[in-house]
Formats: structure tokens, C-alpha cells, sequence
């Protein structure tokens, strides 16, 4: 099996969020209690982080899923700093995580390693707008709802906000400031006609709203309920019938975009 390496995105987002964290001593025990190799590199704070993960990710000696879930554990489930800071900066986390493939697990686990991942031909998938294809991605998260129901839900997250990214380059739509799923399918849904409130038909209307609605959940059900959630009053225990919820409802709503896509490309200006 190809070795884990730290995603390049990942290092950078967490490199920029335990820098604003902790202090250079801090760091400085933290990476070598994580196994990573050499001396405390010299520099400012966000480049310390950043060459210490890559050289994790070039040394084969050390465990570098390992190495990131210990990097992340603090941050990730001590409530030792605001809600307004904390929240924020796990939400960063969670979300590079996850166009990855990748969760935080209670205890320091990245899990979703090589089973949760969209593969790289999910971008040609979503630009031809293939629903066949489409499936298959989605199959491939189900099949994991059971062993790993985080990195499911992470998967089919993933899923839905890779086609948000497409189609909005493809239309050459303006990217919202922040790159998550609300923000991303609000800018797609508003081009796309799905709007709600410009729906006439009051059955549609109320289908649209329950749809849309999915994406709120997703968001909340990956923040709340998965095992990247930070330790706070209420643990959720994600089951296998949660992340299968889930998956479902992002299929369906993708399907249905694209389905829309593909008629108002067909349909005469």
C-alpha cells in the first residue's frame, strides 16, 4: 500500500491554524512528541509548521496519518480557548479535511484514508454531467457507512462541493469568499434557478425547500455529528444509518443540479 502523505492543502491549513494557536515552544513540543523528524525549523510560525509537515511527509520512517491526528488531537477536542476562535478554526480543519477524503477521529485517528476519497475522475464526471458515473461515486462512499461512517459522510460532503466548484467555473460564476458548501451551493443555486422563493408552484416550492434544506444538514451533520467534532456538551455517536442518510440526500441533490444544468444547456437561449 502507497504510503500516506499529508495532503499539501491540509498541511497548509494547518499549519496557518496551530500557528495562530500556539506559541514557538508550544510547536516546538508538539512536532517532536508527533514524531517529526530533525530540529525545530527556524522561521516564523506558519513556515516552522509548514516545513516540519512536508518533512514528515518525506521522512519514511515516520507514521504521518499518525503524526497529523496527534498535531490535530488538542485543537481538535480541548476547549481551551473562545468558542468564536476554537469553532472557527476545527470548521478549517474539517473542511480541507474533507475535500480530501479525510476526518478527524475522537483520540487523534485521521481516518477515511485511501476508502473515502472521490476519485480523480469525478471532475470529467461532473463536467460531462454523466449520472451513471455520478453514481458510482456515491456507491463507493456507501460502501463504507458501516467501518468508517465519518469518512462517508466526508466523501459524499466532498462529492457535493466538488460539483459546486465545477459548475461554477464552468459558467464563470464569481467564487464566494469562503470556499465551504453553504456558500458555494448558494452562489450555484441562485445561477441555477433553484431559488425557492422564484418558484410560482407551491408543491414545487415546498420540494425545493426540502432539498435545499440537505445542504444545511450536510454541513451541520459533518460539523456535529462526525468524528471531527471537537468534544462539547452533547458526543454524537455517528451510526451507519446516519451517514447512509446523508449520502442519499447528497446524491439527491447533485442528480437533480445536474439534471439542470444538462436542461438548460439543451434548451434553446
Amino acid at each position: 500500500m502507497e504510503r500516506f502523505q499529508i495532503p499539501l492543502p491540509v498541511v497548509a491549513v494547518v499549519s496557518r491554524e496551530l500557528a495562530e494557536l500556539y506559541t514557538h515552544a508550544k510547536l516546538d513540543v508538539l512536532f517532536m512528541e508527533a514524531g517529526a523528524p530533525g530540529d525545530s525549523p527556524e522561521g516564523a510560525k506558519p513556515l516552522k509548521c509548514t516545513t516540519w509537515m512536508k518533512a514528515i511527509n518525506r521522512d519514511p520512517s515516520v507514521d504521518a496519518q499518525a503524526a497529523l491526528g496527534h498535531l490535530l488531537h488538542e485543537m481538535m477536542e480541548v476547549d481551551s480557548y473562545s468558542p468564536e476562535i476554537i469553532n472557527e478554526s476545527r470548521e478549517r480543519i474539517r473542511t480541507v479535511l474533507g475535500k480530501h477524503g479525510l476526518s478527524y477521529g475522537e483520540g487523534g485517528h485521521i481516518v477515511g484514508v485511501s476508502v473515502s476519497a472521490p476519485t480523480r475522475t469525478l471532475e470529467g464526471v461532473l463536467r460531462g454531467r454523466k449520472l451513471d458515473s455520478l453514481n458510482i461515486e456515491f456507491e463507493r462512499a456507501l460502501k463504507h457507512v458501516e467501518v468508517d461512517p465519518p469518512a462517508a459522510v466526508a466523501a459524499a460532503c466532498a462529492i457535493l462541493e466538488a460539483f459546486c466548484k465545477v459548475y461554477i467555473e464552468d459558467e464563470q460564476l464569481e467564487k464566494p469568499k469562503d470556499q465551504t458548501v453553504k456558500p458555494l451551493w448558494n452562489t450555484v443555486q441562485k445561477h441555477l434557478g433553484l431559488d425557492p422563493s422564484a418558484i410560482e408552484d407551491d408543491d414545487l416550492k415546498r420540494i425545493l425547500t426540502g432539498l435545499i434544506s440537505v445542504v444545511d444538514g450536510l454541513a451541520a451533520f459533518r460539523t456535529h455529528t462526525g468524528s471531527v467534532h471537537g468534544r462539547g456538551r452533547k458526543s454524537y455517536n455517528l451510526k451507519g444509518r446516519h451517514a447512509r442518510l446523508a449520502i442519499h440526500s447528497a446524491h439527491t441533490l447533485v442528480a437533480f443540479a445536474i439534471e439542470t444544468w444538462d436542461h438548460r444547456k439543451s434548451s434553446p437561449s
